[in-house]
Formats: C-alpha cells, sequence, structure tokens
C-alpha cells in the first residue's frame, strides 16, 4: 500500500500554452510613392561684408547675432579722406566745364570770322580741337567724381538683404582695406531656407521612366518635399522642389537636387544634416498596407508572418513596394484576408501554433521590436 500511495501521486508534464501575439488583416487603400534623402541645410542668401576702401573702421551700428533689415548701416569707415576726394573731384568738373565753354566761345568766334575772311583756318581748326578735347576731359572728370562719390559711400557698409548677422571680425580703431581682403562680418538669409540632397542615377532614370517627366521639367512643378532634422519624428516641414542640377556628378553617379522651406522663426539653423523625403508624382495606386515593423529579413529576403485558420504561424515571402507614412505597400505575398503578426514577433516561430488576438489595423500598431530571422 505504501508504494502504491506513493505511485499515484507522481507529477505530470502540461505544456505551456501558445504565446499571445497580435493579428490584424493588411489595410487596402491609395498610396502614393516618395523617396528618401539626406541633406543639409544652407542660407538662402550669404555674404560676406567686405571693406572696399581703405581707412579706419570708425563705428559699428549693431551688436553680434542682430536681425538686420536691408540698408541698415553696419560699419562706417573713416570719411574725411573721401569727402574731400569729392570735393577734389567736383572741383575738377567745374574747371572742365569752363574750359569747355572757353572753347566753344572761341571756336564760335574764330568760325565767325572766319565766314568774313578775317581769320584763318587753321586757328577754326585749332579751337575746334581745343572744344573736343575739353569736352572729352568734361567727360573724364565727371567719371573721377562718380569714382570718388563711390567711394564715399563704400565708407558706409549696409545690409544688402534682410538677415541675421554674425560677430563682427573687426573692432573700431582697426585699419582696413589697406591692399588686402578684410572680412568684417557674414549676413545669412534663412527665410526660407535651401535644403541641398542627391539622387543616385539608379533612382533618377528609374523616376523619369515612370513619370516621363525631367529634372528641369519638375523644378517648375513645385514638387511636395517634407522635411526632419535630428530627432523630430515624421516630417513636419513642408516645402517643395525647386532645383535640379544640369548634369550628374561623373564620380559619384548622383544628381545635386534643392528643395525650400519657409523658416519665419529660424528654428532651422543653416549646416544641419536634415532628412527629405519627395513625392513621386503619378505615382498614386492601390496597395495592401502593413506596418513597418511587422516586416521581417533575412538571407532569403524580406517575409511576413501569418496566423493560418489553425492558428499556426506560417513564413510569407513577400515583395515590398512604397513606403507610406503608415505603412509599408506589399505587391506580393499576402492578401485582404490574411492575419498578419504585428506584435509579439519574438514569440512567434514558423510552423509553431500561437494564440492570435484580432486587432483592427491602425497607425499605432506594429510598434518596432526586436525580432528574429525565421529559421
Amino acid at each position: 500500500m505504501i508504494f502504491g500511495t506513493a505511485c499515484e501521486d507522481k507529477n505530470t508534464y502540461a505544456p505551456p500554452p501558445p504565446p499571445q501575439v497580435t493579428v490584424s488583416q493588411p489595410v487596402r487603400r491609395q498610396v502614393s510613392e516618395y523617396l528618401e534623402f539626406t541633406g543639409n541645410t544652407q542660407a538662402f542668401n550669404s555674404v560676406q561684408l567686405v571693406a572696399r576702401v581703405q581707412g579706419y573702421l570708425e563705428n559699428v551700428f549693431f551688436h553680434d547675432g542682430d536681425r538686420v533689415k536691408i540698408g541698415q548701416p553696419l560699419f562706417l569707415i573713416q570719411q574725411d579722406t573721401y569727402q574731400a576726394r569729392l570735393k577734389q573731384a567736383e572741383a575738377q568738373v567745374l574747371q572742365q566745364k569752363a574750359s569747355l565753354d572757353h572753347a566753344q566761345t572761341e571756336l564760335d568766334r574764330f568760325s565767325d570770322l572766319r565766314r568774313q575772311h578775317a581769320a584763318a583756318q587753321t586757328d577754326v581748326d585749332n579751337w575746334r580741337f581745343e572744344r573736343d578735347n575739353a569736352r572729352a576731359a568734361v567727360v573724364a572728370a565727371e567719371a573721377n567724381r562718380d569714382l570718388a562719390k563711390l567711394d564715399l559711400d563704400y565708407t558706409k557698409v549696409v545690409a544688402p538683404f534682410n538677415g541675421r548677422i554674425d560677430r563682427r571680425l573687426k573692432d573700431p580703431g582697426n585699419l582696413v582695406g589697406a591692399g588686402e581682403f578684410t572680412p568684417l562680418a557674414q549676413i545669412n538669409q534663412t527665410d526660407p531656407i535651401y535644403v541641398y540632397f542627391t539622387i543616385n542615377e539608379t533612382d533618377l532614370l528609374r523616376v523619369i521612366k515612370q513619370t516621363s517627366i525631367g529634372p528641369g521639367e519638375a523644378e517648375k512643378l513645385k514638387i511636395p518635399a517634407t522635411l526632419a532634422l535630428s530627432g523630430e519624428e515624421g516630417y513636419p516641414h513642408t516645402g517643395y522642389l525647386d532645383f535640379t542640377a544640369i548634369s550628374v556628378t561623373p564620380t559619384t553617379g548622383t544628381l545635386l537636387l534643392r528643395a525650400s522651406y519657409p523658416n519665419a522663426d529660424d528654428t532651422i539653423l543653416p549646416g544641419l544634416f536634415a532628412r527629405v523625403r519627395v513625392l513621386v508624382v503619378n505615382s498614386e495606386k492601390m496597395a495592401l498596407l502593413v506596418p513597418e515593423a511587422a516586416i521581417g529579413y533575412d538571407q532569403l529576403g524580406s517575409y511576413l508572418l501569418v496566423v493560418n485558420d489553425k492558428n499556426i504561424v506560417e513564413r510569407r515571402p513577400v515583395k515590398l513596394g512604397v513606403k507610406a507614412e503608415d505603412g509599408l505597400a506589399i505587391e506580393e505575398g499576402i492578401g485582404d484576408q490574411d492575419w498578419v503578426i504585428v506584435t509579439g514577433l519574438l514569440h512567434a516561430i514558423p510552423g509553431n501554433t500561437v494564440n492570435p488576438v484580432r486587432k483592427p489595423l491602425n497607425k499605432t500598431d506594429g510598434a518596432p521590436e526586436n525580432r528574429k530571422a525565421a529559421p
């Protein structure tokens, strides 16, 4: 009896329940193709202010980092020398005009005397020469006066456009423009702001064939291009494609592109790395969408894990299509009625049974998680 009781109390093995996974059916809707790039932001306008005349820097009319308006005075170079040269040039103009008036008067007088046979033709020719020479001297004097005015104007360095000025590179009292390139400060206009990026020749030729639109025509269509900076989710900044280079760079096999974005609050600074997404025109089509996180990759390619009517996991090789805002299009491999595993992928092994929880597909499903390749 003792041995019999011990045999009746022996533990028996109970297999664990099937792992729970969330499954959803793919959504069929219209999608558009987008191309994604990495680029750099650059100012819409950027200029380095330089001293165009020589002199001592007298005043600086801004604080480092100020916003400036077009025509706003920024630097003043000593003016007394250039004011004196302008007066000298203006006096030279008056002197040459007086010589011209005198030569014209003498020419008229000797021309009358010549008609009365009271003067020689040589005298008339000589005064005509003097008149023409004085006329040329007036033109030269006026040109020197205009140059003197320009030099005086160059002593006032003003903002060429609206923007934000960097720190000053020269302090008052320094001699600038003394036979050398003397930078004073830099101004950037960042509203709008540009982003430059490149497209490889494979994608370029494919898009041209698909859309029948060349790069030169594309920049006139203002094709939508969205932008995201480091740390930003999605593509919150909206702009458009506004420039394409005229030739492919042979060394890299890429074509330079540019997009423009409004930037009234200056949140986008020049020199930043940015992610750009550009719409491929005329690419709209109906497609099945699944969350990007549901797609797995291994040596055989991309695949999805599907639960059949017996709750057994199946590996389905798929052909990927375009990337949409809330998923990835699947061109081949699954149908509308298939139940795709969107969460719990780590517990889903092809050939094993799972406990599927059916849930309609939405934008928040299928968050990225670690997944292992199917055997």
